[in-house]
């Protein structure tokens, strides 16, 4: 029996949840999550919303900020709605609950490299942690909408599939509750690594139908070996729409965050840009700046500048590492103004007041995705999505800091106010009648060992070759590596039951896949995307580049 609803929004970060809220207002929304309703990467968002307040700030400034950094691939209309429209989606946010610094009783605002103007509404330095409390807090409260937790999605149902049209129904969707898997859950942290559960256990997948299916899967970090993302962070939202026949765009653009702790104990820990905004310095292991030479902002350069800039200095010197100094703020403005790094470094041993932090580049954010119109339609009837799993065309090259979580807030907003407007006429259609999940011959697997080799050698081989910086002779090798990988993956997904961790392979070799594609037909460097091969940018190549199944990745208006 499938279960039914008007809307059905997988994934429950800040565009999921502003979507669901909103929705909830039209209909039925019910919101899938593969692990607990507040663990996405909203979550551990340290730095903020950029949006302007200030007097001397204004939407042009934010406007010209993200063009310069989107390095000529940002589309302007999409960048102007988000500029206008954020301060009022943030007033929604806090009339919601959200708890943002303020001093002289007006909003607190940072700055953060690439920003002209102070602009980042933030909650200390845990921003994302406020916006995940108060956007579930109010989903809590309303009768409309309902949680799917520890329940992954496998793949979107479009009715060409079955001889229909070519319009997305819903998902298929693994239940991994303590009631379909007949024992007790262990909480992630205490699950052994690889992260498998017994074959012995039932295997429950669940069809979701839905007037609106809606995307809001976040990014893909885990295709790296080292990220600053969550271990949700498994592009399943990409890879779902791909293999459903959506386009997706842009996916050599993926961004390193400059600073992520460097500690052999610490797992994805970020170190928010803001520490640069209010006046970080990064050195060499002997102390001295090296920002000046390689940008005229300094440490208030851009991402993508800063991350290149580290990742030369460790080449050059043969470091494991920089350092990123504060210490010649006052120790008490420290700990008031990043309360969670703080406490974070103490746990390893290092007190930022007095020493300065070791950090690495880090694969952060995916600036490409699946396409979509100004409402969050993908070319799939039927199917929607929004946040970071989009390509919207807000980030372009190179997303300037904070506007994440603008992009969530803005484009939830506005997916779901469109969709209300449709919710009658959709409801005139019955729900349409699909085969339930096929198991065929699958079995449960007693070799998942294979996954977890699988696993490592992808995001290795995506670190190794396809970072910060790419060659063509890198990118053929990794080319070929994933296509085996993609092989020995097909074989044992058709011959095993699935399991989460199965699913999440799947999807970051496809993400892989994508990323490698685009790169390779990329014969330029440009934002995120440098290639020893083809150091210039050119003007000609300043579009989009562009790939849906069964076509080879091409730049759009070639």
């Amino acid at each position: 029996m499938a279960i039914t609803t008007d809307f059905l929004v997988i994934g429950s970060g800040v565009a999921g949840l502003t979507f669901a809220l909103e929705a909830a207002e039209h209909g039925e929304v019910i919101i899938v999550t593969k692990r607990a309703r507040d663990e996405s990467n909203t979550k551990y968002a340290q730095g903020g919303i950029a949006a302007v307040f200030a007097p001397d700030d204004s939407p042009e400034a934010h406007i010209a900020d993200t063009l310069e950094a989107g390095a000529g691939l940002c589309h302007e209309v999409v960048v102007e709605i988000c500029a206008r429209e954020g301060p009022e989606r943030v007033r929604e946010l806090i009339a919601r609950g959200a708890q943002f610094d303020h001093e002289n009783g007006q909003v607190r605002l940072g700055r953060e490299g690439g920003h002209s103007a102070r602009r980042i509404v933030h909650a200390a330095d845990a921003t994302g942690l406020e916006i995940e409390r108060a956007l579930l807090e109010q989903a809590r409260q309303n009768p409309n909408i309902r949680f799917a937790e520890h329940h992954t999605a496998i793949d979107l149902i479009p009715l060409s599939r079955f001889g229909g049209p070519d319009i997305c129904a819903g998902a298929y969707v693994l239940d991994e509750t303590d009631a379909a898997l007949n024992g007790p859950r262990q909480r992630d942290s205490e699950r052994p690594a690889p992260r498998h559960r017994p074959a012995s256990k039932p295997h429950v997948v669940e069809t979701y139908l839905a007037r609106a299916t809606v995307l809001a899967t976040g990014g893909a970090g885990k295709v790296y070996l080292y990220t600053t993302n969550p271990d949700v962070a498994t592009g399943d939202g990409v890879a779902m729409a791909y293999r459903a026949g959506a386009e997706i765009a842009n996916m050599e653009f993926y961004q390193f965050h400059p600073t992520c702790l460097f500690h052999p104990e610490a797992k994805s820990f970020l170190v928010s840009e803001a520490l640069r905004g209010e006046g970080a310095i990064l050195r060499l292991p002997d102390g001295k700046a090296f920002m000046a030479s390689h940008d005229p902002r300094k440490d208030l350069a851009p991402r993508d500048i800063v991350a290149r800039a580290i990742d030369f200095e460790m080449k050059r010197t043969g470091s494991d590492y920089v350092l990123l100094d504060i210490t010649h703020r006052p120790a008490s403005f420290v700990r008031e103004h990043f309360p969670t790094i703080h406490a974070q470094c103490l746990r390893y041993g290092i007190d930022i007041t007095a020493q300065p932090i070791p950090v690495v580049p880090a694969a952060h954010y995916m600036c490409g995705g699946i396409t979509t119109d100004l409402y969050g339609r993908t070319t799939i009837p039927g199917l929607w999505a929004i946040g970071e799993c989009t390509c919207t065309g807000l980030h372009g090259a190179n997303r300037l800091a904070s506007n994440s979580l603008l992009e969530g807030l803005v484009f939830g907003q506005r997916a779901a106010a469109r969709l209300g407007t449709q919710i009658a006429e959709l409801r005139q259609s019955p729900f349409p009648d699909v085969p339930e999940w096929q198991v065929g011959n699958a079995v449960a697997s007693d070799e998942e060992v294979v996954v977890a080799h699988n696993w490592d050698e992808l995001r290795r081989t995506m670190w190794n070759y396809v970072g910060i910086v790419r060659s063509d002779a890198r990118l053929r090798r990794a080319a070929r590596r994933i296509s085996l990988l993609q092989e020995e993956i097909r074989e044992y997904y058709w011959k095993h039951l699935v399991t989460r961790d199965l699913l999440e392979l799947r999807n970051i070799a496809t993400v892989a896949e994508l990323i490698v594609g685009c790169a390779s037909a990329r014969h330029e460097s440009r934002g995120l995307h440098t290639t020893i091969d083809y150091p210039e940018t050119s003007d000609r190549l300043g579009t989009d580049t562009v790939v849906k199944r069964g076509v080879l990745p091409y730049l759009r208006g070639r």
